[in-house]
């Protein structure tokens, strides 16, 4: 027993040994909070931050704030901005080795990193300077620490400094993120399309007519099962490895904003909750900014993007903004003649060589990777399983795709104002909402619109013959905008926004369902005056109103006696009571929402399969199978039915069978698959499993959570609301600000885990910093 308490108490010192050391290695990287740094400033810098880390910046000079930003993004972020630059310029490799590779060769064919650098040669000399005054920032704050950030010795390397051209590299990240299909999508559209009869092609293709919530209130009228039979290619036994279809299009975010006329003070108020991918740290960074522009005092509040220097999403105190991904068709696919040897390609104005850029790839631990990229007049040469070879026209591949005219955000003074910079800015696509100070509200595209004529804008065809073009954007005036709508209402859900013309400007890369904007725009619409917590409360609905008729039909088509039958009487049970919302407690919402994918899954098997052997995915289709679904169960042709049924009947009986196995191989019984344990947080540090035994403790807690796809509360476990704002210009005291995890990368920081309790338990933090707890001086160097 001596031995034994012995070994124990050795243990516990060589345990406490290495948690120390541990700590005091740390420790090097940690920021000094109340720190006093001689740095390339103009004049003296204050940057103050409140107990959660958010930061307030007060300068004389834009380019000295600008500076400090950056000084700060590199203390605490600058691993996240290493990665952001890397993943777009396809330089992962040279930091984790050759497991990146295949990565950053997918990347390369983009040459981002050519077109930064030559954007610098092109951009004014503005937003040079701010460029650089950030990136001097940047280099400054990573100086300042006694050692590298902690990531850096995990892998054994050191960070490079920042470039000017890295900020840039930020933003086509963003590209790469919000518009980056490569082609996938047309390229299944266009097997679809070369499979079937055009009717039943148009058929399964189709906007959804039921969930269709246009702020222009245009409308689309569903696409009748077609008369002709039902195609061969669809009716034969076919399996798929893959039959995961073309659901929701979380990617991309809610807004939503109120007229001065609904409001108590008079004033608009704007609501923005972004979806992506959640990690530790969390994408954004809540920064104010306050310097001196023409004699007065300018102050702008939100978040930033670490690795750039504008606020991307807040408010300046005439105006708020925010934003969602479009959703729109921003790439095309165009098919490719070559030449018999490969050298050249078919143009506009007859053969051509094939352009080639060498690409050098820098590998950790190997010898450097020489990638060959092939481009034509229209873009890279890409390749897809079939032997047609394909270019990639995408607006991120445009000299106009990137720019700082965001910033410009800073200083405009009413909605007005704001909706008339929309031509030139160079983001990826966005819907933009605007509200200001005297109750305006507006929305348009920001980022660049191509002017296009295409015969298909869904699949890919030859452009050779100049029947299918793209020219510069489209003019300024041809713009479109919505100002000041009757209703005092407006929102945007990655659905379609419009239609009509303004449609045709552009077109679907693949549009939500539309049940998450037509549940925000039915709340919009049933209150009549409007505060930021009514807002905020619209952001957190999580009721599962698409699947109401998916209820319906399971009770209505599954008997008490039939499931009693079947053994699936405590799976009726559950659905029948606990399926309206996506709470983590609901059993019956997680075997109703597995039941409806069942279905739609066993009903389009064939066309999953017959993607599959062509080499695409059913997921990458253009439009949910949601609409076209519920046409065939109203007909229920014998024809349409998937050859491995017997009857529609039997079909939804085998769906409901099906759901529960799956619940029950993942749970072990229906009792314990409530929805909080299918959806339990996953945000963790890219690292964390790197680190034997101590890795899980940079990971925000496993909790469960509410929300799903198709509801405005969108959540997975690592993907869903990047942050939560509600605000009115000008009054910002009111306003309502949270991100999921915290302000710092740094584990020991005291801002590492600062928001997210509160943004997991739906508690409004405000919009504006709280009181100072922490300063740090910028003084000009001797």
């Amino acid at each position: 027993m001596k031995i034994l308490s012995w070994l124990l108490a050795l243990l516990l010192l060589v345990i406490i040994l290495l948690s120390g050391s541990l700590y005091f290695y740390l420790k090097g990287s940690l920021p000094n909070y109340n720190g006093r740094y001689q740095v390339a400033v103009a004049e003296p810098v204050s940057l103050s931050r409140d107990a959660l880390g958010y930061l307030t910046i007060y300068a004389t000079e834009r380019s000295d704030a600008a500076f400090a930003l950056g000084f700060a993004h590199a203390q605490e972020r600058f691993f996240q901005m290493d990665l952001s630059r890397r993943y777009a310029a396809g330089e992962l490799a040279a930091l984790f080795g050759a497991r990146a590779l295949p990565q950053d060769k997918q990347q390369r064919q983009h040459l981002f990193r050519r077109r930064a650098e030559q954007l610098l040669t092109s951009l004014p000399t503005a937003e040079l300077q701010l460029l650089a005054a950030y990136s001097r920032g940047v280099n400054e704050g990573l100086a300042s620490l006694s050692r590298a950030p902690f990531e850096y010795s995990l892998l054994q390397s050191q960070p490079e400094p920042w470039l000017e051209a890295d900020t840039l590299l930020v933003i086509y990240s963003m590209y790469l993120d919000l518009q980056g299909k490569a082609g996938r999508d047309e390229y299944a559209m266009t097997q679809l399309q070369a499979a079937l009869p055009a009717d039943w092609y148009r058929f399964l293709q189709q906007h959804s007519s039921d969930w269709q919530a246009a702020i222009d209130q245009s409308e689309v009228a569903a696409v009748a099962v077609p008369d002709s039979p039902y195609p061969t290619a669809l009716q034969q036994r076919q399996s798929c490895q893959d039959c995961t279809l073309k659901d929701a299009t979380d990617l991309g975010s809610n807004n939503f904003a109120v007229a001065g006329s609904l409001t108590s003070h008079g004033a608009a108020i704007l609501a923005d909750d972004m979806h992506l991918s959640q990690r530790v740290p969390g994408i954004w960074y809540k920064v104010q900014l306050n310097w001196q522009h023409n004699g007065t005092t300018r102050q702008v509040t939100g978040l930033s993007l670490p690795g750039t220097p504008a606020i991307v999403v807040g408010s300046n105190g005439k105006i708020a903004w925010g934003f969602t991904n479009t959703t729109a068709d921003w790439h095309d696919l165009v098919k490719i003649e070559l030449s018999a040897d490969k050298q050249q390609y078919l143009g506009v104005e007859g053969w051509q060589p094939l352009r080639r850029y060498q690409e050098q790839i820098l590998v950790k631990d190997a010898p450097v990777e020489t990638l060959t990229v092939q481009y034509t007049e229209w873009g890279p040469l890409v390749s897809f399983p079939d032997d047609q070879p394909y270019a990639l026209r995408w607006v991120a591949h445009e000299p106009y795709a990137v720019n700082f005219t965001l910033r410009q955000l800073e200083l405009a003074d009413n909605a007005a104002a704001a909706l008339a910079l929309a031509p030139e800015m160079g983001i990826p696509a966005q819907n933009l909402l605007v509200a200001d100070a005297g109750g305006n509200i507006g929305w348009t595209v920001f980022g660049p619109i191509p002017e296009r004529k295409l015969q298909d804008w869904n699949t890919a065809q030859y452009w050779h013959q100049g029947d299918n073009y793209w020219r510069e954007r489209i003019a300024a005036s041809a713009y479109p905008h919505i100002f000041n709508p009757a209703s005092g209402r407006l929102w945007s859900a990655n659905a379609r926004t419009v239609g009509g013309e303004v449609y045709q400007l552009l077109g679907n890369g693949g549009y939500d369902l539309g049940a998450r904007g037509r549940q925000i725009a039915d709340s919009l619409r049933e209150a009549s005056q409007f505060d930021e917590q009514a807002l905020h409360q619209i952001q957190l609905d999580h009721r599962a109103i698409l699947l109401q008729r998916w209820q319906q039909l399971l009770l209505n088509e599954l008997s008490v006696e039939l499931a009693a039958q079947s053994g699936l009487s405590e799976f009726r049970q559950h659905i029948a009571q606990s399926a309206d919302t996506a709470s983590p407690e609901a059993i019956g919402y997680t075997l109703l929402r597995q039941f409806r994918l069942s279905m739609l899954e066993l009903t389009f098997a064939p066309v999953a399969a017959l993607l599959e052997q062509a080499g695409a995915r059913s997921s990458d289709l253009k439009y949910s199978l949601e609409t076209p679904f519920w046409l065939l169960w109203q007909q229920q042709r014998p024809d349409t039915l998937p050859a491995s049924h017997s009857s529609w009947q039997d079909l939804l009986l085998s769906a409901a069978q099906d759901s529960q196995q799956k619940i029950l191989a993942q749970y072990g019984s229906l009792q314990q698959a409530n929805w909080g344990k299918r959806n339990s947080a996953r945000i963790e540090h890219p690292l964390a499993s790197a680190i034997p035994l101590l890795g899980r403790w940079l990971n925000m807690p496993a909790t469960p959570l509410a929300g799903d796809s198709h509801m405005p509360r969108v959540q997975h476990a690592a993907f869903g609301q990047s942050q939560r704002m509600v605000v009115t210009p000008g009054q910002e005291q009111n306003g309502i600000l949270v991100i999921p995890a915290g302000q710092s990368g740094h584990p020991l920081s005291p801002f590492y885990r600062a928001d997210h309790r509160y943004w997991q338990a739906a508690i409004a933090l405000p919009f504006l910093p709280g009181p100072e707890k922490y300063q740090q001086q910028l003084l000009p160097a001797p």
